[in-house]
């Protein structure tokens, strides 16, 4: 199932809220824009879109789905068999046949990838997961084109009030390596949900902001895209 889900690195911004009208579209445009400022100088992402590999530890040989495997683990090793030999193509691996098992093929990261690959070691289930992804590209916020305010009171059900704003802006992207634009349709046919995003053109995203406790303004929008097969 194709679906792109944003990382949960999340920067909380705060400020005294001195009346939630008084807010305009460039101190929105600020706030997002120091959003992701703090986000690039905090983590260790090599991008702002992340293609995610899968559960993976290289050096890594192919394994075939055995009848006994979790459902997660088979479709971990369908969406391996998909997302390494796209990315063997690009440059980012190595790719070899194993001797004995023509079927099969031994991964290893290129220096190029290097240069792209996160690596999140998450040990907090039963057994440690390697989850890879290649990142590229960083947003530049070009302007904020609306703003729009919400209430939700304990009259319409809500279990408490509060006050969103929707804010709508619009972006471009840096930094993107060749190995991006010369593989932009095979990414776009495998990474579906979210297209490659090229320099020269001009996207739109929506930020939440919430009023929290003591009339103070939070956000909890700047992410990075993590992009999956």
């Amino acid at each position: 199932m194709k679906k792109i889900i944003q990382l949960t690195t999340a920067i909380f911004l705060t400020s005294l809220l001195l009346g939630c009208d008084t807010y305009n579209k460039e101190e929105f445009k600020q706030r997002i824009k120091d959003g992701f400022d703090t986000v690039h100088a905090s983590t260790k992402f090599k991008g702002d879109f992340c293609y995610f590999l899968g559960d993976v530890k290289f050096p890594y040989t192919d394994e075939s789905i055995l009848e006994d495997d979790s459902k997660q683990r088979k479709w971990n090793k369908e969406d391996l068999a998909k997302t390494l030999p796209l990315f063997a193509e690009i440059g980012l691996l190595t790719r070899e046949p194993v001797e004995g098992h023509p079927e099969l093929y031994h991964y290893e990261v290129t220096e190029l990838g290097e240069k792209y690959r996160y690596q999140y070691i998450n040990r907090s289930g039963s057994r440690t997961r390697y989850e890879n992804s290649f990142c590229y590209g960083q947003i530049v916020v070009e302007s904020v084109t609306d703003v729009e305010k919400k209430e939700y009171t304990r009259a319409q059900g809500y279990s408490y009030n509060k006050t969103n704003f929707y804010v709508t802006y619009n972006y471009h992207v840096i930094n993107v390596p060749d190995w991006v634009l010369n593989s932009e349709n095979k990414l776009n046919a495998i990474y579906e949900p979210i297209t490659v995003r090229l320099p020269e053109k001009t996207y739109r995203d929506v930020v939440t902001f919430y009023v929290g406790k003591g009339d103070k303004l939070y956000q909890d929008g700047i992410r990075y895209k993590l992009i999956k097969p």
